[in-house]
């Protein structure tokens, strides 16, 4: 049997460095290649070496495929193409395309130029792995080969994101990358067809919640921040440059404008204008209301909030400060978060997901000393709230995504075991489908059965429908036909269309059987006897005395003979074609028991 292989290098019970291969129809494919936050040693990047020991990867991979630009999924990128090596096609759609290499760049800067890291990807090496990738549109077929090809949707989640499709042959498979099934101010909800793959391959990184109204959660933030700006504190608001940014960026100039506020409200300079440019420049994949007033006004232009300089963390009085990155794990969120810990006025809102390891997980956790770097210990007095701006599918979306797919098996990425576990069993429980959930190295195997597509010529239709009384939509029917393949194509034919388009004549194959019957009677006596014998059997079947002294049963030919050698004995010879051959053997048994006596 054909089956799917599927290995999570990364983010197999786990959130962070998402790398999963698949191995489908003879086809390898790599879907994302990302960094873990959490480690700040080898562990940061997947472990290549499942793949090969040693060399480069060109050879064993025929793709690779990257879902958005979030680190997570794309951060080892350029290790893996430059450093470990591989010269294949890298596809992404275009924004990813356009922002990718800046969110490398500086992370990069954070890792070599600050922290003085070696063993990582130089500025080049983002410039070489770059010249290899090839942008996609969305919903647009795109053929890797002759054989695999990949086809991209519409995943929300941040600017860019696609949710992919992956077919060779009849097989398929649909990998989610990060989506969300929900519209929020900037960005549309993930949508796909009823495409029913052999495999979803889906995040789970909130398998078990179901988020409340948006609108609540958005009146709750704006009161926390307000309330903290009125009594003179200072709210750092950790997020990455691209996605939730934009999102809480729209809703504090609203809430600014219609409240006449004056407490500044900053940004993380250099990336997030850079972001902001993309935004409209690719509008396209924002959501309706903003596609619809971009004439009048740009969303992304904001009135309110100014550009940061570091020196501004040290002044006086109440601000709003986005910092990035949003786990605080590192670079200018970190810094301002360490001045400001101290003072119990201010107020830290962790709008996202926060992997383990990193300084945000441990402040959510309730961890109040904090050992930094050179041993110091960070006291935290400052408010920390967690509010779920997370662009992130929840359970109830898993689900909702599961019934738009109609996907033939389920496996979980990008989630934490536990959590998995009890998504897995109500996914299998309300679909009656198989749900995987792999460890990174651990490989699942899916076998499928592929669905070969067959044209019916309407002659044979209608011939086959002709012959059953009242046909039943809902129950499969056998039939009898003849199939041609041509041209990579397959049709099932009647026979005598077959023959007339090959350009043969038609030869009759029957079967033939000799029974022995003991009777003392003139021949035609006993052909007499074996009609009649028949009819009184085979009461709602056509059988037929012929003038030449043979029988037919519908098209079945009986001929008795006496034997040469014994008077007494008929050879019975019974002939039927193979569309008649349960007949044809059911006679032969009913005339082996021989004739009924008669009665003088």
């Amino acid at each position: 049997m054909p089956e799917i292989k599927v290995t999570p290098l990364g983010a197999g019970q786990d959130v962070g460095r998402s790398c999963i291969l698949v191995s489908i129809g003879g086809k390898n494919v790599m879907l994302d290649c990302g960094m873990h936050m959490g480690y700040n040693d080898d562990r940061r990047f997947p472990d290549f070496s499942y793949i090969t020991q040693n060399g480069r990867l060109t050879e064993f991979l025929d793709c690779v495929i990257i879902s958005h630009f979030h680190l997570d999924h794309c951060g080892a990128l350029p290790y893996m193409s430059e450093m470990v090596g591989f010269d294949g096609p890298i596809y992404m759609t275009h924004p990813t395309k356009a922002i990718c290499p800046i969110l490398l760049e500086d992370y990069r800067k954070i890792t070599v130029d600050k922290k003085g890291e070696t063993n990582f990807f130089t500025s080049q090496m983002i410039k070489d792995c770059m010249k290899k990738v090839v942008a996609v549109n969305l919903h647009q077929t795109v053929q890797v080969d002759d054989e695999l090809e990949i086809k991209a949707y519409y995943a929300g989640h941040v600017l860019g994101a696609g949710m992919f499709q992956i077919k060779v042959g009849s097989e398929s498979v649909v990998y989610t990358g990060d989506y969300n099934m929900t519209p929020d101010r900037h960005l549309g909800a993930a949508w796909i067809d009823k495409c029913r793959p052999d495999l979803l391959i889906t995040e789970s990184t909130y398998a078990t919640t179901i988020r409340d109204s948006k609108r609540c959660r958005e009146r709750d933030f704006l009161k926390k921040v307000h309330e903290t700006v009125e009594k003179g504190g200072k709210v750092l608001i950790p997020v990455f440059a691209l996605g939730r940014a934009q999102e809480l960026c729209i809703l504090l100039e609203t809430f600014w404008e219609r409240m006449n506020l004056k407490a500044p409200i900053y940004f993380s300079t250099g990336l997030t204008e850079k972001a902001n440019h993309y935004y409209k420049l690719f509008i396209t994949w924002t959501n309706q209301k903003i596609r619809k007033t971009f004439v009048q006004r740009n969303m992304f232009e904001f009135k309110h909030i100014k550009a940061f300089d570091r020196a501004f963390a040290d002044n006086p009085g109440p601000m709003v400060v986005f910092a990035t990155p949003g786990m605080l794990h590192a670079g200018q969120s970190l810094q301002i978060f360490r001045k400001w810990a101290g003072n119990e006025k201010n107020m830290v809102i962790m709008p996202g997901y926060c992997v383990q390891g990193t300084v945000g997980h441990k402040i959510l956790s309730g961890q109040r000393k904090l050992e930094m770097e050179g041993r110091q210990t960070l006291e935290v007095k400052m408010q920390v709230e967690y509010m779920s701006f997370s662009a992130h599918a929840d359970a109830k979306g898993i689900m909702q995504l599961i019934r738009q797919a109609e996907p033939r098996n389920v496996l979980l990425v990008h989630g934490e075991a536990k959590k998995m576990e009890f998504l897995k069993q109500k996914i299998e429980q309300e679909f009656r489908i198989q749900c995987f959930m792999p460890f990174n190295g651990e490989t699942a195997t899916i076998v499928t059965n592929p669905n070969i597509p067959v044209d019916i010529s309407l002659g044979l239709l209608k011939k086959e429908s002709a012959l059953s009384l009242v046909p039943d939509a809902k129950k499969p029917r056998l039939m009898h036909g003849t199939l041609i393949m041509k041209d990579n194509s397959l049709r099932l034919v009647s026979p005598e269309q077959a023959l007339k388009e090959i350009g043969l004549s038609e030869h009759q194959l029957r079967f033939t059987c000799r029974v022995h019957i003991q009777d003392s009677h003139k021949e035609q006596e006993t052909v007499l006897r074996i009609y009649n014998h028949l009819k009184s059997v085979l009461k709602d079947r056509s059988v037929q005395h012929l003038p030449d002294g043979s029988i037919m049963v519908e098209s079945i030919l009986l001929q008795v003979s006496t034997n040469s050698e014994d008077p007494g004995t008929k050879d019975l010879l019974i002939s039927w074609t193979y569309q008649d051959e349960e007949l044809g053997s059911f006679l032969t048994s009913v005339l082996k028991k021989g004739l009924p006596q008669v009665t003088s």
